[in-house]
């Protein structure tokens, strides 16, 4: 026996005798003579009387009564599915039976086509990997994705389930990447374009032996050097840092939340002081005088008239002139300063 197709007995799928016969050889299994051949084919010259062509034939009938090494070739003999096909047949008979069973007996069934189809999903959710993402994590959106096939899976129609269940698969985990794994999440053209960055720089480090810049990723995509930019910056938002995680260096560990101070008016107290005393110190006298009993103390406009000997229609006018000016020049010092 041939030891590259026949092991310990069991045939395996006879591929190259298939090739060697159409190159124009006789169906041989490996190089080298048959066995028997010698003795079928003596060497030395031909017996008298026989010609070169009667030694052919007489090989030949010699050959057609011995057992043929190629019958799993020529004869139409059943070929061993493996272990895909049974998965398939198996799972198409399970669906089958769930189209007509009761609810319970129906869970029961397409329990067991998930079982038997988790090596699928698996493989699907290893595509993914080393894209940030924990390995279990997209498993299980593969495996949930599996469980949504096979409960949306008619039997009978298309080509068969895994036609059916693989593009189910792979895009609930291109969306678990693009729709939520994003700590801020930006535009889908941005994301979409970060996935291209990711092979365009693989491809140009690979052919001009170092990272690219970004006018070359830009070429490369036949995008502009803006959208570049804004896709890079935008890579840096797809995770978070986790306000509970501990600070680098710190023994005890010590959330970064932790060191992270809360609201406080007294700052912005202090902020709108700094800012508006110079104004202030500008003012007149009787401006500052106003702005102080008003705000300050909360004296009424009727009790500020009294104070300055105006009436209370010309504090109301002096207080919206003030504060006009104040905020004028509050504005102009924040556009000189930016």
């Amino acid at each position: 026996m041939c030891p590259a197709y026949h092991r310990r007995g069991v045939p395996t799928t006879p591929v190259e005798p298939l090739l060697a016969r159409l190159a124009g050889g006789a169906g041989r299994c490996c190089a080298g003579p048959r066995p028997g051949a010698r003795d079928r084919w003596p060497s030395g010259p031909p017996p008298s009387g026989r010609s070169l062509g009667d030694r052919a034939r007489a090989a030949n009938d010699a050959r057609a009564q011995e057992p043929s090494m190629t019958a799993s070739v020529d004869a139409p003999a059943a070929r061993p599915e493996g272990a895909g096909s049974a998965r398939e047949q198996a799972t198409e008979d399970l669906l089958l039976r769930a189209s007509t069973a009761g609810p319970a007996e129906r869970a029961r069934l397409l329990d067991e086509v998930v079982v038997l189809n988790l090596p699928v999903a698996r493989a699907l959710a290893a595509r993914f990997r080393d894209r940030g993402e924990l390995q279990d994590d997209l498993v299980q959106v593969a495996s949930l994705a599996l469980v949504k096939a096979a409960q949306g899976y008619q039997p009978g129609k298309g080509r068969g389930f895994l036609p059916y269940a693989v593009p189910t698969i792979t895009g609930e985990l291109r969306r678990h990447f693009r729709d939520r794994q994003w700590g801020v999440r930006p535009p889908r053209r941005l994301q979409e374009l970060r996935l291209s960055l990711g092979a365009a720089a693989a491809e140009l480090t690979q052919k001009i032996g170092r990272a690219p810049t970004v006018p070359q990723l830009a070429e490369h995509l036949g995008v502009d050097q803006e959208e570049v930019i804004e896709a890079l910056a935008a890579a840096q938002d797809y995770h978070l840092a986790s306000l509970d995680a501990p600070m680098d260096g710190e023994a005890d560990g010590t959330p970064l939340g932790a060191t992270l101070g809360g609201d406080d008016g007294a700052i912005d107290r202090l902020v709108d002081h700094v800012s508006v005393a110079p104004l202030l110190a500008s003012l007149p006298e009787r401006d500052r005088r106003i702005l102080s009993l008003r705000f300050f103390r909360g004296w009424t406009q009727s009790q500020i008239a009294a104070d300055i000997g105006v009436t209370q229609m010309q504090v109301s006018r002096l207080l919206a002139r003030t504060l006009e000016r104040l905020r004028t020049q509050l504005e102009d010092a924040e556009a000189e300063a930016a």
